[in-house]
């Protein structure tokens, strides 16, 4: 009788073991959104045609230029959950209305590669992203104004762009150097691929991907010796480093392969 509980509590544990590791997949594994192929650890353009949200240019597929409003607004952000607690000091973010792009920006506007093009730029320090946002009549948002980008308007702001829940594999791209979601992954993922993981506004990988250099914000006091992006990353091992409220510091003037790039506007 105890050899057969013992047995049949084993079977269990297996079953459970295999029903979490496909939640936390998503979709039995889908990574990609829909017309994406799924190779290795990226989610590739087919060789024939430009899956939505994309569209051909003269080097390829590529992410189109869309720079998504964002209203005026007044938040509290703070611990929003216990994993928060002790690491996010309560305070009211006020922004004024700005304009963001919609997408992260990729090789083929960053560099005019034309190969691989929609693919996310990424290891320029933060003045080379500041500098490349000038050039297109823009700058780099601030983390306030980031946070309240990716929030969408929600009071209290969710704990990630997409909501408050299910940060599985097909929502993001992270997970993909040592796990959970894939391994050896060298680099960011082509962008507009993960079309689950869209804020309500229509902004697209907030989360994963490439942390995203943003301007320090008046009165923060490590501004001169640290350089802070937000989102996390395809190297991103834990879910909490896709929240809203975690960043990635690094010292002043690095460069680094996880982090790329989006710009903000006036309105």
């Amino acid at each position: 009788m105890r050899r057969d509980v013992a047995v049949g509590v084993a079977g269990l544990a297996v079953v459970v073991a295999i029903l979490l590791a496909i939640a936390q997949r998503g979709d039995g594994g889908a990574r990609c959104g829909p017309g994406f192929e799924s190779r290795g650890t990226r989610c590739l353009v087919p060789t024939d045609r430009c899956p939505p949200p994309l569209l051909p240019t003269s080097a390829g597929c590529d992410a189109p230029d869309v720079r998504v409003p964002i209203a005026a607004a007044s938040i509290t952000i703070g611990p929003g959950d216990w994993e928060a607690e002790r690491a996010v000091p309560p305070r009211t973010v006020r922004v004024a209305a700005f304009r963001l792009d919609a997408f992260e920006v990729t090789r083929g506007r960053y560099e005019r590669a034309t190969a691989d093009p929609a693919r996310a730029a990424a290891g320029m320090s933060r003045n080379e992203g500041a500098a490349f946002c000038a050039s297109q009549g823009g700058r780099l948002p601030t983390e306030d104004e980031w946070m309240v980008a990716a929030g969408s308007e929600r009071k209290p702001p969710p704990r990630y762009p997409w909501g408050d829940t299910g940060a599985v594999c097909r929502r993001a791209a992270w997970g993909l150097t040592r796990g959970p979601c894939a391994t050896g992954a060298d680099g960011p993922d082509t962008v507009g691929a993960h079309p689950d993981g869209d804020s309500l506004v229509g902004l697209h990988d907030l989360a994963g991907n490439v942390a995203e250099w943003v301007s320090p914000d008046a009165g923060d006091a490590g501004a001169p010796a640290l350089d802070i992006a937000k989102g996390g990353s395809y190297a991103s091992r834990l879910a909490t480093e896709l929240r809203i409220w975690a960043r990635v510091e690094l010292p002043s003037g690095s460069r680094d392969a996880r982090v790329g790039l989006r710009c903000a506007y006036p309105p």
